[in-house]
């Protein structure tokens, strides 16, 4: 167990504390009113609870919490494992995970792409997962060749750390290119619009076939130490495996091999780490399918251009309808133009509902796509309203939040 202050004790006494009455209240699980609490008392108490373990970070734009979980699973073949169960990957968060896993030596943490370097600063992790980098909200994140500098200049100063960095994504390539100690991962890369020039000097970034290279510059992807043959993971030393994964799509077939990756790297057995990530099945609520009168919906999230991209990919034409509902509220971002980089137009041969709060910008992009359409605003309205079978449920943030909520209150 990490050695904690005197004020570090008295600041997650009163963490505790909040925590328990929060739940009390009915107000969730208070992990972070107890984590933002325990960093007011003592800003330091993450660099003590995070003293003495093994930890890896997973960050990146997309892909986060499932990396997390995938890296959880494997490393737990070493031990147990503190994590966040709920994903909160800011300070508060990560805070309250550490202090709920006080004993365990091993860490597998998300986090917020802009809380990145001073986590790193605090936890002082073994390895670090860079998954993609892509645009995002721009009100909050800002932007994208601005988040690339921070995060290269942020591993820097981690000489020891080993990253563990996709090289088929152009900005995460180039946050890792310079680290001394780094295993490139060809985990894929749906999205190249936010790469399409070349990070270090501006000029354009040409690919040919899956190699890619800047036109202004020497960097260029690398060789990678871990890559994907269809449903195989490779690796070093001839390593071939099977990637049995109940998680649907390409973008997690990578998520598994960086979390593999990442697992190795801290010692785990190649094998058993590659067998566990197929034991992970559900993230928050995500890919589950749950019953809404007689339809049998399957609920997937996104939150970003990228993220919307691959979460389309995974959908069943095959299904009676789908469901796309979007808010527009802070945690979303209130800037809704990035419907515009979203490719809709696949879906002529199936019943698509628009829903949520800015159900009716969806209709105007669904109708520019050429995509035909009814307008349902609320989303469990709209599942109801699709023909008898299963459905295809797309949310984006607090539109998948507040759907798996009033489920929730339907089934009691």
């Amino acid at each position: 167990m990490a050695e904690i202050s005197v004020r570090g004790r008295l600041a997650l006494g009163v963490a505790g504390a909040a925590a328990w009455a929060s739940r009390k209240a009915g107000r969730g699980n208070g992990s972070m009113i107890g984590g933002l609490l325990a960093l007011k008392i003592d800003p330091r108490i993450m660099k003590q609870l995070g003293r003495g373990r093994r930890t890896v970070l997973i960050t990146g734009t997309n892909g986060k919490s499932t990396t997390t979980r995938m890296t959880t699973a494997a490393l737990s073949t070493l031990g147990e494992v503190a994590t966040q169960a709920d994903g909160a990957n800011m300070d508060a968060g990560i805070v309250s995970a550490l202090n709920v896993h006080r004993d365990a030596q091993l860490a597998a943490i998300e986090v917020d792409e802009l809380h990145l370097p001073h986590v790193t600063d605090a936890l002082e992790p073994e390895a670090v997962v860079l998954l993609n980098l892509s645009r995002d909200q721009l009100d909050r994140v800002g932007e994208i060749n601005m988040i690339e500098r921070r995060l290269r200049s942020g591993l820097a100063r981690h000489p020891d750390t080993v990253v563990i960095a996709n090289c088929d994504d152009v900005l995460v390539t180039s946050i890792a290119y310079d680290h001394p100690n780094v295993v490139w991962v060809a985990a894929g890369s749906g999205w190249a619009m936010d790469a399409t020039s070349c990070p270090r000097s501006g000029e354009p970034i040409l690919w040919e076939g899956t190699h890619w290279y800047s036109t202004g510059t020497d960097f260029a992807r690398p060789q990678p130490d871990w890559w994907l043959d269809g449903d195989k993971l490779c690796g070093p030393d001839g390593v071939r495996l099977p990637l049995r994964l109940a998680l649907p799509g390409r973008a997690n077939r990578g998520n598994a091999a960086q979390a593999v990756a990442a697992a190795v790297a801290l010692g785990a057995d190649t094998e058993q780490a590659c067998a566990a990530t197929g034991t992970v099945r559900e993230i928050a609520g995500r890919y589950r399918t749950v019953q809404v009168g007689e339809h049998a919906a399957r609920l997937l999230l996104a939150k970003n251009p990228a993220g919307w991209q691959e979460a389309l990919s995974m959908i069943d034409h095959s299904a009676s309808g789908l469901v796309i509902a979007v808010n527009g509220q802070v945690p979303d971002g209130e800037d809704l133009s990035w419907l515009w980089d979203v490719r809709f137009e696949h879906f002529e041969d199936v019943h698509v509902v628009a829903a949520g709060e800015r159900a009716t910008d969806l209709a105007v992009r669904l109708t520019y796509a050429g995509v035909a359409h009814t307008t349902v605003a609320d989303p469990v309205r709209a599942i109801a309203s699709c023909p008898a079978g299963p459905v295809e449920v797309l949310a984006n943030y607090t539109a998948f939040r507040d759907l798996n909520r009033d489920l929730q209150e339907r089934n009691r």
